[in-house]
Order: C-alpha cells, then structure tokens, then sequence
C-alpha cells in the first residue's frame, strides 16, 4: 500500500513515499499547484495521502487528493494516539502533531522530549503516559543568521558551515561560532532541565538542520532526520481507514 506523507513547512514543502511502512523516498516540491498533485498522484497511484501544513497552501488539493484517494489533513479534528490535557489543542501546529505521534508510536512509555529544528527550534514534550505537555520555542538557525544581519548596519548575512571554529578568526567564523555553537549549548541546556526532573526519559533530534548538531551535543540522544514523516504515517494509519 502506497501512502504519500505531505509537509508544507515554512521555507520547504516536501514529500515522503511510504511503501507500507516503510519510507521510500523524500523529494521536494516545487509549489502546491494542483497540476503538480496530479503528476504525483499519476507516478505513485497512493492509496492514502495526508497533509500536514503551516502555510497557507492552495486550497484546491485537498479536494484533488480526496477525490483520488483516502485523504486527511492534520487539524484539531485529528485522532491521535495522545492526549493534550494542557492548553488548547486547536493551537498545536500541525509539525509539532507529527512529531509527538511519532515519539508515541516508536519510543511508547517513555517521557520523550521531540526536539525539532527548522524555521525555529520546537521542544516538544510527552510523558511516558502519553500526554503532550507543551515545550518551547525558540529562533531557529537561519533566523538567527538573518536577525543578526537585518537588525544591525554592517553584519554580512552568512551561511552555516560543517567546520565551524570555537574560536571565530573572521566576521564570518564569528557569526557561524555564536549561532552553532549556541544553539548546540542551548539544546544540550533544556535537555539537561528535563533529565533532571524526568525518569525514563528518551531524546529524538529532527529536522533538516539536525545534522549540524548530532554530534556536537554532549547528551545521548536519537537523530532521525524522517521523523515527523514518519508521524505522519503513524497518524495516517489511525485516520485513513480504507475499507
């Protein structure tokens, strides 16, 4: 059974193709056109489709996709496999939804923290008794980089690097120093608040800037780059029901 996982984030809308349960292949889209759907739906012939979207995305897909297949799109109106006996429901995102279905699925009984890097930095928190709590947010990378530029006269906008320097030697090695380096201090901090306070406690590090920081952090923690696709499937499972 083929079931297309949709994710329209902030800068990127993507695409994981699962096969049964295991996922295929991630492609990128180019935009949320309706003829683009159709291309997609034609090469893959799914079975299922979900959407999960933070953006204001063309409308008309929805309609396309249900029409060709069994179709869900995240909202409040969503089952999932927790509760949320904190805050309103209807003002979790639909990212931060994937994520902790996915920490429930993979890692249950456990206190997971889901750490998710992107546009910003979400900590997203469930308890061994799946029940999502909140977290945090804060400034992303690419947000980082771009405040410090716009926001002063002369910083240059710069990009990360793979080998950035503690000790920056350059306008460029200083900026790339401060973001990196105070991210991963930043991550490893909440990760050592919540250790203190919680027992059987599990960390999961996603997102498409994850690489960057697996191995600069000093806790244990699990990196997986395809976890909120693979919430996507765990709750395509629960609400797509082909009968």
């Amino acid at each position: 059974m083929i079931t297309l996982c949709f994710d329209f984030g902030n800068t990127r809308k993507k695409l994981a193709i699962f096969k049964n349960k295991q996922m295929q292949e991630e492609l990128y889209l180019p935009n949320d056109d309706t003829a683009t759907m159709a291309s997609l739906v034609e090469k893959y012939k799914p079975q299922k489709t979900i959407l999960s979207s933070v953006i204001d995305h063309n409308a008309e897909i929805e309609t396309f996709l249900a029409n060709r297949s069994v179709f869900h799109k995240l909202s409040v109106q969503t089952k999932i496999n927790f509760t949320t006996p904190v805050g309103k429901p209807e003002t979790i995102g639909a990212d931060r939804l994937a994520l902790v279905a996915a920490a429930v699925h993979y890692f249950p009984l456990k206190n997971n923290l889901v750490i998710g890097l992107g546009s910003c930095i979400t900590y997203n928190f469930v308890t061994q008794n799946h029940q999502f709590l909140g977290g945090s947010i804060s400034p992303g990378m690419d947000m980082r980089f771009r405040a410090m530029h716009e926001f002063t006269a002369k910083l240059p906008l710069v990009q990360a690097d793979w080998n950035f320097p503690l000790v920056g030697y350059n306008t460029t090695t200083n900026l790339q120093s401060g973001v990196l380096y105070g991210m991963a201090s930043e991550i490893d901090g909440i990760i050592g608040c919540y250790k203190q306070r919680y027992r059987n406690f599990n960390v999961v590090l996603t997102g498409g800037n994850s690489a960057y920081f697996a191995s600069q952090l000093k806790n244990r923690i699990f990196a997986d780059q395809n976890f909120l696709f693979k919430g996507l499937y765990a709750l395509s499972e629960i609400n797509n029901i082909v009968v």
